[in-house]
Formats: structure tokens, C-alpha cells, sequence
């Protein structure tokens, strides 16, 4: 048998992405004003002695909701715990997690728009006056038991605010705060980092390089860094230009960060369609990829990228778009 040791082993870390999270505030970059407000918010609370008031994060998936998270709880030198919209399925899930908190403890919601409604009102006053109504039986004999909970900060993240109602929004009385892409020369310091902890090494230009086709998303870059660093492995080197390219190449990553995906879309919408204007079912035929995909991971993207416009009509390319293609 080989003696060879699996992965995780070698990198000493079961999970790369844990491994990679900034650990402290300085660590951390990008979201200054985010930052900032947040270390009042926290100080302030921890030299009360109270439990920070609860927070809303929110923006596109990868920009370090999460990460944040785990800052709040390590600034206020509490336990934090974790769940997500979907996990909470009964009522019961989310009586059974808020009663074993322990007072201070920051409660981490991702993807909280997607909790239900009837889930939604249990956590109302939960949030705002620290007690859980819990309605025991049915019919007439149904009564409501109230209970006391430990004094907490609830810290959630979503990707579509909008899904969130009214009441529940307006609930988290220490701020919401948007997370903003990042900068190319953010990504490149980001990825700096990452490479130390990964054990590779390479010219910063190559960090430049990824940062500029990461889609200014973090985890995106971290993905690409990598799988540059295991193309760099089996070939016996450092992550060189040539390796970076070939990963690139490997991916169907081009200059813009466009994917294969991202690419078929524009190619349906000028060679088959004319540049547009032309619905988003008809292109979700024409390429095979669902609507939601396509409205909410791909679209966004060549949005922001001046590559196709929305229309009354439909989707159009942009003059960007047959450049970009021809190129």
C-alpha cells in the first residue's frame, strides 16, 4: 500500500478554505467603512459589558460575510454558533438553538432569507425583547409559554436582501451593512497572503495576474490561486506565468474572468439572436442553462462587465461584448 499522506495531512488543515480565513481584523482586507463601523459598534458593547445589538450583512456570494461573522465573535470574546436559513426547518429547530446559547454568544444565520415566515415570527421578539413565544397544543386548549433567553447577538448573511420582510429587517438595530466587490490590487494582497499560507511562492505580477480574471470576489481568487498551485505541483515548479496561463486555459477562464457559461451566453444572444433584444427563456433554451442560473449567477456578472444591457424587450449585447469575443 502507498504511504503516501492524504491532502489534508500535508496542508495541516482538514478544510483549505478555514484555513485561509483572516483571523484578525488586520488580516482582513477591504470593507474598511465596513470595519470601522463594526469596531465602534463592538468596543463600545464590549466595554458596556452587553451583547452587541444584531447585525445584517449582505452582498454577492464570496466577499467574506461569513469571515466577518467569525471577527464579531472573536472582537466580543464569545462562542459562536452557526446555522443556516434552510437548516432551520421547525419552529423547534430555532427554540432549541437560541435556548442553548449561553449569554454573550453571537448566533450566525446564513442565508437567512431563507427561513420561513412562521419561523420569521418566533425570532421577532427573540430579537427585540429577548424572550421566545412558544405555543403549546392546538384549538381552543392551545396556550403560549414565554421564555427567557440569554442576552445575544444574532449576525446574519444573505445574498438577496429583498427576500428578507420589512419586521425582520428592520430588527437589526446594530446596522446592515452591504459588502462591496474588491479591488484588483485587494485580490492581489489577499492572494499574497494566501500563497504564505499555502507554502508557495511567486512573482507578484502572477498575483496580479489572477486578481485581474477573479471576478473581484475573494473566494473566487482563492480558487484560482489554488488550482494554480496544483497544476504548479505536478509539474515540479513555482506558479510561473506559464503555469498561471495554462490554469487559465484549463479553466475556459479569459481575460475578463469570463467563464465557459458566461461566454455561451453572449455567444446565444449574438449569433443565434442578433445581439437582442431576446428573453431570458429563450437563452436559458438556447445555451441549456436554467434562468435562475443565468439571471443569478452569470447575468450579474456581464452586467457589471458593460457586456449586455437589460431591456423592456429582453437581453442585448453590448458593443463591449462583440469586441471582447473578436479579441
Amino acid at each position: 500500500m502507498s504511504d503516501v499522506r492524504p491532502v489534508f495531512e500535508r496542508d495541516g488543515a482538514g478544510n483549505l478554505d478555514q484555513t485561509l480565513r483572516p483571523q484578525t481584523w488586520d488580516e482582513y482586507v477591504g470593507q474598511s467603512k465596513i470595519k470601522e463601523n463594526l469596531r465602534i459598534l463592538l468596543t463600545a458593547a464590549r466595554e458596556r459589558g452587553h451583547a452587541a445589538e444584531h447585525i445584517l450583512l449582505y452582498g454577492p456570494p464570496g466577499l467574506g460575510k461569513t469571515t466577518l461573522a467569525h471577527l464579531i465573535a472573536k472582537t466580543l470574546g464569545t462562542n459562536m454558533r452557526t446555522t443556516s436559513g434552510p437548516a432551520i426547518e421547525r419552529v423547534g429547530d430555532l427554540a432549541a438553538i437560541l435556548t442553548n446559547l449561553s449569554p454573550g454568544d453571537v448566533l450566525f444565520i446564513d442565508e437567512i432569507h431563507r427561513l420561513s415566515k412562521s419561523i420569521e415570527e418566533v425570532l421577532y421578539p427573540a430579537m427585540e425583547s429577548g424572550v421566545l413565544d412558544i405555543i403549546i397544543g392546538k384549538g381552543p386548549s392551545a396556550r403560549t409559554v414565554q421564555l427567557d433567553l440569554p442576552p445575544f447577538t444574532l449576525v446574519a448573511a444573505t445574498t438577496r436582501i429583498s427576500l428578507l420582510s420589512s419586521p425582520l429587517r428592520s430588527r437589526f438595530s446594530g446596522g446592515t451593512f452591504r459588502l462591496e466587490f474588491y479591488s484588483d490590487a485587494e485580490i492581489a494582497h489577499i492572494l499574497e497572503r494566501s500563497a504564505s499560507l499555502l507554502g508557495v511562492s511567486s512573482p507578484r505580477t502572477m498575483f496580479e495576474n489572477i486578481a485581474s480574471r477573479s471576478r473581484a470576489t475573494p473566494r473566487t481568487a482563492n480558487y484560482l490561486l489554488k488550482r494554480c498551485r496544483d497544476l504548479a505541483q505536478l509539474e515540479g515548479t513555482q506558479i510561473t506565468e506559464e503555469i498561471v496561463l495554462r490554469t487559465f486555459e484549463l479553466l475556459e477562464i479569459d481575460t475578463l474572468g469570463l467563464s465557459g457559461p458566461d461566454r455561451a451566453v453572449l455567444l446565444a444572444i449574438i449569433d443565434k439572436f442578433g445581439g437582442g433584444p431576446v428573453g431570458l427563456n429563450t437563452i436559458a433554451a438556447a445555451t441549456g442553462e436554467e434562468m435562475s442560473t443565468i439571471e443569478d449567477v452569470l447575468e450579474p456578472y456581464l452586467i457589471r462587465q458593460g457586456l449586455i444591457e437589460r431591456t423592456p424587450r429582453g437581453r442585448v449585447a453590448t458593443s463591449a461584448a462583440y469586441t471582447h469575443l473578436r479579441s
